[in-house]
């Protein structure tokens, strides 16, 4: 709870840790995008917040021969903290280290370094974090290295890894990894990490759902007719065309980010807060999910618009020189899933998700269904919930209300809580940020456990390996556009509703 208050707070009121624990948090792949433009000011925002343990200390590992101050050179730019003396305190706390990912003598060198700071600080309690900010192809032979060179295991020492996306191709290739790994390491060392569980308003599902009785009577299949979980880029794969059309956005983003939104939007409540718990329940709300087939999507791939205001929307998918031309990996992805329990027999979750589109926008809408007797000539539409996740984050209910005025005739408003609006001194973290001090505190609550990345997979296995055997061709749609046409009757066939009468006001 200290660590949430210190977010919310802007400084922590006392430290987390306590004077005589040593922690030392290393970076792998130190000299990639994810650590400069991520992780590294991650660490910088938490160190600026008096957040980060005061005996922290941060090494940068990579196979680039660099300095510490060449490091902070590429880094700075995506610093959110611009003040120089916070800056330059915080890369007196970061070291660097220089060696491969396959080899014992960089390791060796990174434990030396490590070994080092522990016997300056003289702390009796040690604590040895790992971040892998690194391809999956060197995941097994890194963490073999680090458990052979640098991890230690007594009553006065923790050591701990964060593994990043993508956690293999299919349920196979994640089994192989998971296996792997968890030969190394035992489950409760491990963090697998969606950044998408670090966004204020997924973490906000838990608390709405659990927290609020009105909700309770409410979120099942006699009054929920769907949901829809969407996330919209407005931007191409441009310039990492070559590396996206291994993946496409069904693993790029739907099988992981988007999966992860419907398993705590449709949980069943759990024990407690604890990890174990939470995770249970995201597993057996897995389970109850059938396999996806090939009728069950609507793909799409984007073009170039003539019309476009940008060069690069007058570019198509396939004009990345990184991009075969003959290519059929998916932009734009529509999803019908059906969870057979209970609490969601016969209700549809959709999800969509694409590049290149006409907006950027990740939301969760909730639609009811129709009221069963309507005595208002079927003026009145649906009611929805709405989490937007971004941007401008806002939850809100539509809903009928009398037009104002003389008139007797309803229209649809709603319930509005925008969170800039209504908390206007908060500065909400970057899900990075929030993320990276769980693992810090040893919180495995928004991270992904074995069992729940292994279920994830065979709801999406087969599919994929229909689609990458060629079994469906994407359809064209337009750069800049809403996506592919077909999708809208998919998700009208589906149960959707959609009015066209309403317009969402908020977040200005």
């Amino acid at each position: 709870m200290e660590a949430l208050e210190a977010i919310q707070n802007g400084a922590a009121s006392k430290p987390i840790f306590s004077k005589d624990s040593c922690v030392v948090f290393t970076v792998l792949g130190a000299s990639g995008d994810l650590a400069k433009k991520k992780i590294f000011p991650s660490l910088c925002n938490l160190f600026e917040k008096k957040i980060l343990p005061p005996t922290c200390q941060i090494i940068g590992y990579a196979r680039s021969s660099m300095t510490t101050q060449q490091l902070a050179d590429k880094s700075n730019p995506f610093m959110k903290a611009k003040n120089k003396d916070v800056l330059t305190a915080f890369w007196k706390q970061v070291s660097y280290v220089s060696g491969t990912y396959d080899t014992p003598d960089g390791f060796i060198k990174l434990n030396d370094k490590i070994e080092e700071i522990e016997k300056s600080h003289g702390g009796e309690k040690r604590f040895r974090l790992f971040y892998l900010a690194l391809p999956p192809a060197v995941f097994i032979p890194v963490c073999t290295q680090l458990k052979h060179n640098c991890w230690i295991q007594s009553s006065n020492s923790e050591c701990r890894v964060i593994v990043e996306k993508p956690f293999g191709r299919d349920l196979d290739s994640s089994n192989t990894l998971s296996q792997a790994i968890t030969a190394l390491f035992n489950e409760q060392e491990i963090y697998r990490i969606d950044h998408y569980l670090g966004k204020e308003m997924v973490l906000n599902l838990m608390i709405l759902r659990f927290g609020n009785e009105l909700f309770r009577s409410v979120w099942n299949r006699e009054r929920i007719a769907c949901v829809v979980i969407t996330f919209k880029e407005p931007f191409g794969t441009y310039g990492r065309g070559g590396y996206f059309d291994t993946n496409g956005i069904i693993r790029d983003v739907m099988q992981n980010h988007l999966l992860q939104i419907l398993c705590l939007t449709a949980m069943e409540r759990p024990v407690s807060v604890d990890a174990s718990d939470i995770r249970d329940e995201k597993v057996k709300v897995l389970k109850f999910i059938r396999p996806l087939e090939l009728d069950d999507v609507v793909l799409g791939q984007y073009v170039g618009n003539p019309n476009g205001s940008t060069e690069d929307s007058k570019l198509g998918y396939r004009d990345d020189p990184g991009v075969p031309n003959d290519s059929k990996t998916a932009t734009y992805a529509c999803a019908q899933l059906h969870i057979d329990n209970d609490r969601w027999a016969g209700v549809p979750f959709i999800m969509k998700c694409g590049k290149a589109m006409n907006e950027r926008k990740a939301e969760i809408r909730v639609q009811f269904r129709d009221t069963p007797s309507d005595i208002f000539g079927s003026k009145c539409q649906r009611n929805e919930l709405v989490i937007r996740v971004q941007p401008n984050e806002a939850v809100y209910c539509k809903m009928n209300v009398k037009t104002p005025g003389m008139s007797f005739e309803a229209e649809e408003s709603e319930l509005n809580l925008t969170y800039h609006e209504r908390f206007e001194d908060i500065d909400l973290p970057d899900a990075y940020e929030r993320l990276i001090l769980d693992f810090i505190l040893g919180t495995q609550t928004n991270f992904v456990r074995t069992d729940e990345l292994a279920e994830a997979w065979r709801i999406f296995t087969p599919l994929l390996h229909k689609l990458d055997a060629g079994a469906k061709t994407p359809v064209d749609y337009p750069y800049g556009s809403r996506g592919v046409q077909a999708a809208d009757e998919f998700i009208s066939k589906s149960g959707f509703k959609f009015s066209g009468t309403y317009k969402w006001k908020g977040g200005k």
